[in-house]
């Protein structure tokens, strides 16, 4: 299909041949494009707007042939949500609380840890209306609601986020991991110590709490001493280390005190070279290990992390590390806690956990939950994420019950159970946290209904939709000689889009002034078959109507005057331009006519017609009254051309102020009687000035006056120049630093004065003579001079201009002054020594508050800025030279 500009050019082509009066039907229906023919499927890549016939492109191909319902609806298969059988439940991940999630499964799949926490005390709980939402207070609530959830609700994962405003965690910043699990275990131990059951005081204890002994020995007389402590969990240094029983070696190695370090003996009664080690007393039923991944840089002074491969076994044999060596301690490894990432401050945590019912291996990351295949813990990618490129580190091989770990900063061994204690693997949810849990599962199961309710509605539409479309979308194409109506485009498309609302139909937007279609509007319309238009008015509303009767003859016929009148326009431009060349013979009357009129005529003339063609103007898409908003020809010009002042009609640049002609004979020129007959034509009501016809008196008066001004002002110059001449051009100046020796009286005026007045002196043409001597801004509120000798010296002088008696006696003569100021040097008659004393007048009040005042004025000043106002002082009518 032809690009728009040409089905534009083609619509009106008639117009050279046909006149406005013999304009036909035919010609009407060419203007609106009523024949020009309709696209096919696959011809256009996207819609013609020139064109009223293509219905292509404008949304069609998104319900023509089958179509899968899922795109009838943007909502996700609730069931999604929804959590699988024989599967755990996972975590939300609230910004930067993986950490937090990692822990919480982790001490979820504590079996022992659960079963307590479900006997602790919880009466509001337990007397809880099931129809309102239930809110925990405390943390052991919090948790005992939590672990209920994970344990038996529907939802494939739950929010956290309760927990973790009780603890009054940071959701958007990622904390330090191994001291958030020492915190959260102190806390939870302090929590359950306030139960009433003794069995739950010590929970924390029984699961988490192992003894040891720092043990330390005297060199000198052998005294053994041990200072017992508690730990929740051994933190194990892994730099320099390959594998978990060299780090603990190295924490119960042996220690030596000497130097500034030596132990004070109770025995020797003095400091002694001694030994210290760690002797292992007692294990608990979970070992936490944390792995010290996470060190302090002292080069950087930041945290940093060591991605050292560490290997660990499955199994963990305690007992050649405790004390008492008969002791059986075996260990099974449950858990190990992952950070993915390179820096200590970022990154992600994820946690391996082994369910201790099937011993099966699962991957614990927020929302997702992984088991691993087999019954063998897979660390996988887990490794490949802490480098990237060349900088990878090879892995080193693992024997068998073996794994290596850059990333794991924490392992959780569980003791070997006897046999006897398999009975207590199954955990039960008490009766009250139940009826919580088949409360929030209640609801989750309504908003499953109410989501999938929601999707078949959608889906139900879009059916209903899909076949309104199929059927509608044949019946839109006007047939040749049947009845047609005119609809919106963006609204056939709005129709189409099914994800916005669709309004009534509004063809108001359409219509000319004459109330029908405007010719101009034809290409954001399309031409519809009766059949479809009454379909879709009776379904959607709107109006009005515009069929074949609506097509505008009159508009048509506007245009196509406008049209002519442009290709006339041309042709008299050439010709004007060509007989404007020629000399004005004797005899003949010329016309005078601006320069820049005759210039830019062509362009006025079109602006004029389409300013008087407002509604046929195709450049302005404003119709049916609405004001124009476009760039007009004018405004092109003034884009193209800044240079060019804006000029509204023609010959209004020869037109002076009083409405004649102007005397600036240089901006206007004479033409013929043929050119001004011709420019005539397009300008009707142009000012008109014969070549007999005189310059505007009133003008020509004011310019005598203003050129004798100019002459009395260069006079007056002259005089003021010859008169003090010295001071024009800044010669034999006297100066307070080196005081004249025949004269012992200087008179001040301000440096504004001397600038303003050299300044006319210079221009008198251009410049206005200076008449007063303003003396008075130099003095303080209280009538005295605001300088002091001293204070001229250190720059005050700046401000003021000094004048010899001579100069000072010219100046009262030709200038009006308000005040007489002066310095004076007085020589002390009493001293021998020649000592002198400089005093102005008037005296210098030298007032506190004229004291600040100067002082800030100065300040302000220096700066350009007005002492009182705190304004420019171009804003305060001063020059930046004057006092303030």
């Amino acid at each position: 299909m032809a690009p728009r500009l040409q089905l534009e050019k083609a619509a009106w082509r008639w117009v050279d041949s046909v006149k406005p009066e013999d304009i036909t039907e035919e010609h009407i229906e060419l203007a609106y494009r009523i024949a020009v023919p309709a696209c096919k499927r696959g011809t256009c890549r996207r819609n013609c707007k020139g064109n009223p016939n293509c219905l292509v492109g404008i949304g069609e191909h998104l319900w023509l042939g089958e179509i899968d319902e899922n795109t009838f609806h943007n909502i996700d298969d609730p069931n999604s949500e929804r959590r699988d059988k024989n599967t755990f439940v996972g975590l939300t991940n609230l910004g930067a609380t993986c950490y937090v999630n990692t822990f919480l499964q982790v001490w979820f799949h504590n079996l022992e840890l659960r079963r307590m926490l479900y006997l602790c005390q919880n009466s509001r709980a337990e007397g809880h209306n099931i129809e309102s939402d239930y809110e925990p207070r405390t943390i052991c609530e919090h948790l005992q609601y939590l672990f209920a959830l994970l344990q038996n609700s529907n939802r494939r994962y739950i929010d956290p986020s309760g927990l973790v405003k009780a603890l009054g965690l940071d959701t958007g910043q990622q904390q330090d991991a191994q001291e958030f699990s020492k915190l959260f275990l102190s806390l939870l131990e302090d929590t359950l110590s306030k139960q009433k059951d003794p069995s739950l005081q010590n929970v924390i204890q029984q699961q988490f709490c192992g003894q040891f002994s720092y043990v330390t020995v005297c060199n000198q007389c052998g005294r053994s001493s041990a200072l017992p402590s508690r730990f929740y969990e051994l933190e194990l240094n892994i730099q320099g280390h390959k594998n978990l029983t060299e780090c603990i070696t190295e924490f119960l190695k042996e220690e030596k005190l000497d130097g500034d370090n030596r132990y004070y003996c109770e025995s020797c009664q003095s400091k002694q070279n001694a030994t210290r080690r760690i002797k292992l007393q007692s294990l608990p039923r979970t070992l936490n290990l944390q792995l010290m991944r996470f060190v302090f840089d002292r080069q950087s002074g930041h945290k940093k992390k060591l991605n050292t491969f560490i290997s660990f076994p499955e199994v963990l044999d305690m007992a050649p590390f405790l004390e008492a060596k008969d002791e059986k301690c075996t260990y099974e490894l449950s858990a190990v806690l992952i950070h993915r990432g390179v820096s200590a401050y970022s990154g992600h945590y994820i946690a391996h956990v082994r369910d201790a019912c099937t011993n099966d291996w699962y991957k614990f990351n927020d929302e997702e939950i992984e088991k691993m295949e087999g019954k063998k813990l897979q660390l996988g990618i887990e490794e490949d994420l802490a480098e990237t490129g060349k900088s990878q580190t090879r892995k080193p091989k693992s024997s068998k019950g073996y794994h290596c770990s850059r990333n794991a900063y924490m392992l959780v061994y569980k003791r070997q159970m006897e046999e006897a204690d398999q009975t207590q693997m199954n955990v039960e949810v008490p009766a009250f946290l139940q009826r919580l849990v088949d409360q929030d599962n209640k609801k989750f199961e309504e908003w499953c209904s109410e989501m999938a309710d929601m999707r078949k509605q959608s889906v139900d539409k879009g059916k209903a939709k899909h076949v309104e479309v199929k059927e509608l979308y044949e019946l839109l194409p006007a047939q040749d000689g049947e009845s047609y109506e005119f609809v919106p485009v963006e609204w056939l498309k709005k129709w189409l889009d099914d994800s916005t609302a669709i309004k009534a139909i509004d063809n108001s937007h359409f219509l000319c002034s004459h109330g029908k279609l405007h010719p101009d509007r034809i290409g954001d319309a399309k031409r519809i078959s009766h059949k479809a238009a009454e379909i879709l008015f009776t379904r959607y509303g709107g109006g009005p109507r515009v069929d074949r009767s609506f097509l505008c003859g009159d508009c048509v016929t506007q245009r196509c005057q406008v049209l002519r009148l442009k290709n006339q326009l041309n042709e008299d431009h050439r010709e004007v331009t060509n007989l404007a060349k020629a000399q004005l013979k004797s005899g003949d009357e010329g016309f005078w006519v601006g320069k820049a009129s005759l210039r830019q005529w062509r362009q006025l003339a079109l602006e004029q017609l389409e300013e008087e063609e407002e509604e046929t103007k195709h450049t302005n898409c404003k119709t049916n009254g609405e004001k124009p908003t476009s760039t007009s020809s004018k405004d092109c010009v003034k884009e193209n051309d800044g240079d060019v002042d804006e000029m509204k009609t023609f010959n209004e640049d020869i037109l002076c102020c009083h409405g004649g002609l102007s005397i600036q004979e240089s901006e206007r020129r004479l033409v013929s009687t043929e050119v001004w007959s011709k420019l005539k034509v397009y300008f009707p009501k142009a000012p008109e000035f014969t070549q007999q016809q005189d310059s505007c008196q009133q003008c020509m008066r004011l310019e005598r006056e203003g050129k004798e001004n100019e002459a009395l002002n260069r006079m007056m110059a002259s005089e003021q120049k010859s008169s003090l001449l010295n001071l024009f051009q800044e010669k034999n100046r006297p100066l307070l630093q080196k005081w004249p020796q025949d004269t012992d009286i200087l008179y001040i005026v301000p440096l504004f004065f001397v600038d303003e007045w050299r300044k006319f002196i210079r221009r008198p043409a251009k410049s206005n003579p200076v008449s007063s001597v303003g003396n008075s801004i130099l003095l303080c509120p209280h009538g005295g001079f605001m300088f002091t000798y001293d204070s001229m010296l250190q720059g005050d002088a700046q401000h003021i201009a000094l004048l010899w008696p001579a100069e000072w006696e010219v100046v009262c003569r030709l200038f009006l002054v308000d005040q007489t100021i002066s310095i004076c040097r007085i020589h002390d008659p009493a001293q021998d020594n020649g000592n002198v004393q400089f005093h102005t007048q008037p005296v210098c009040v030298f007032c506190q508050s004229c004291v600040e005042n100067a002082a800030r004025a100065s300040y302000f000043s220096s700066r350009g800025i007005c002492g009182s106002t705190r304004k420019p002082l171009f804003m305060c009518g001063r020059s930046s030279t004057t006092r303030g």
